[in-house]
C-alpha cells in the first residue's frame, strides 16, 4: 500500500466535498477513491470517514488525521520544490575536501570568487593530507592533486598541471652555496615533504638530461609546505616546494631557486565528486567555475615564476638560486 498516496486520496476527498468530485480532480475513478480511504482506514483500523448516499461526515479519528495529512503533505510538497530548486539554483552549504597547500593556495581563494557569484552559497572546507571518502557523503567534492588517480567509481575532472621547484633561503646558499648539478644534492641538507602523492625521500629532477633520480635524506620531515617555507627560510637546508607555495617567497627574496633548470614532480591537479546524476546546482557550478578558473591561475603561477627569473636577470644577478659573483668564496667552500 502507498501510505502517502492514500493519505493524498483521503484529503482530496474531503476538500472536493464527495469520491465522484475527488475522482474527476485527480483523474481517476470513483471506485479507485473508494479503495484507497479503504485502504488507508484498514491500515489504520480506524474509521475516518462516515459515508451515507447523500454525504461524508469525518470521524472525530478522521479530523485529527486530516490535520496531520494535511501538514505532511504541505512538508513533503515543501521538500521535493526545495530539492528540485537545488538542481536549479545553486544555494546551501557546500562541503569541500582538499589537499592543504591547494587549499590554502588555489581553493580558498577561488571560493572568494565563486560566492561573489552565487552569495546564496555557504562553504565548508576541510584541509587534510588523506583523500575523503565521497561515497561516505563527508564532502560533496574534493581537489586533490596526484601524479595519477586509481581506479575508482568517482567523477575526476583535470583542472590543470603544476610541478614543484628546489628552494633554498638566500643565507643557506650564501653559507653553503648552490647545487650546480643534481649529484651535488648529496652533499647538502634536504629538506623532507611527506604528501599522499609522491615517495619523500625520491626526488625525480626532470631537466636538460631528462629525469634523473635522486635519493634524499635530511634532518626536518613536514608534511605541508607551508612548514617546509618556515625551515627553509630558517636556512635549514633545500627544500621541494610546490611552485603555487614558492611564487610568494620567491618573489619577496625570502626564497631562492636552486637547479633552477629542474622541476620535480609534475602533478595534476583534480575535482573529484560522487556521481553525474542528479548533481546538485551548487555542485555542479563549483565544479564548472574550477575548471575555467583554476587553469588560469596555474597558468598565472608559471609566468610568476618566469618573470622572477627575468628580474634576476635584469638586475645582473646570476640565475635565480645559483650564487651571484659576491658569494664566490662562500659557495667555493
Amino acid at each position: 500500500m502507498d501510505t502517502l498516496q492514500n493519505m493524498r486520496v483521503f484529503v482530496r476527498v474531503v476538500e472536493a466535498g464527495s469520491f465522484t468530485a475527488a475522482a474527476q480532480s485527480l483523474n481517476s475513478t470513483t471506485g479507485a477513491m473508494s479503495r484507497a480511504v479503504s485502504e488507508l482506514e484498514a491500515h489504520l483500523r480506524t474509521r475516518l470517514l462516515n459515508r451515507s448516499t447523500r454525504r461524508l461526515a469525518l470521524t472525530t479519528a478522521g479530523e485529527r488525521y486530516l490535520k496531520r495529512s494535511q501538514q505532511i503533505l504541505a512538508d513533503v510538497d515543501t521538500a521535493e520544490e526545495e530539492a528540485s530548486c537545488a538542481h536549479e539554483r545553486p544555494s546551501g552549504a557546500l562541503r569541500m575536501h582538499s589537499f592543504a597547500s591547494i587549499g590554502q593556495h588555489y581553493v580558498l581563494p577561488a571560493i572568494s570568487r565563486y560566492r561573489a557569484l552565487y552569495p546564496e552559497v555557504t562553504v565548508e572546507l576541510t584541509l587534510s593530507q588523506r583523500m575523503p571518502d565521497l561515497f561516505e557523503g563527508s564532502a560533496d567534492v574534493a581537489v586533490i592533486g596526484a601524479s595519477t588517480l586509481p581506479n575508482s567509481d568517482l567523477v575526476s575532472l583535470p583542472l590543470g598541471t603544476t610541478f614543484s621547484i628546489l628552494c633554498a633561503s638566500p643565507a643557506y646558499v650564501r653559507t653553503h652555496g648552490a647545487p650546480q648539478q643534481p649529484s651535488d644534492l648529496s652533499h647538502h641538507e634536504c629538506l623532507i615533504l611527506h604528501t599522499p602523492a609522491f615517495p619523500p625521500h625520491e626526488w625525480v629532477l626532470d631537466g636538460p638530461n631528462g629525469s634523473e633520480m635522486m635519493e634524499v635524506n635530511g634532518p626536518v620531515h613536514v608534511n605541508i609546505a607551508e612548514s617546509l617555507i618556515v625551515a627553509i627560510r630558517e636556512g635549514m637546508g633545500i627544500g621541494m616546494v610546490p611552485l603555487y607555495a614558492a611564487i610568494a617567497g620567491l618573489r619577496d627574496g625570502t626564497l631562492v631557486r636552486v637547479l633552477s633548470e629542474y622541476t620535480l614532480q609534475k602533478m595534476n591537479v583534480y575535482a573529484l565528486y560522487p556521481s553525474r546524476k542528479f548533481i546538485d546546482a551548487k555542485t555542479r557550478t563549483w565544479v564548472e567555475f574550477l575548471r575555467t578558473h583554476l587553469p588560469k591561475v596555474i597558468a598565472r603561477d608559471e609566468a610568476l615564476l618566469a618573470e622572477v627569473g627575468q628580474m634576476y636577470a635584469a638586475d645582473g644577478v646570476a640565475p635565480v638560486g645559483e650564487p651571484s659573483i659576491g658569494d664566490g668564496d662562500a659557495a667555493a667552500h
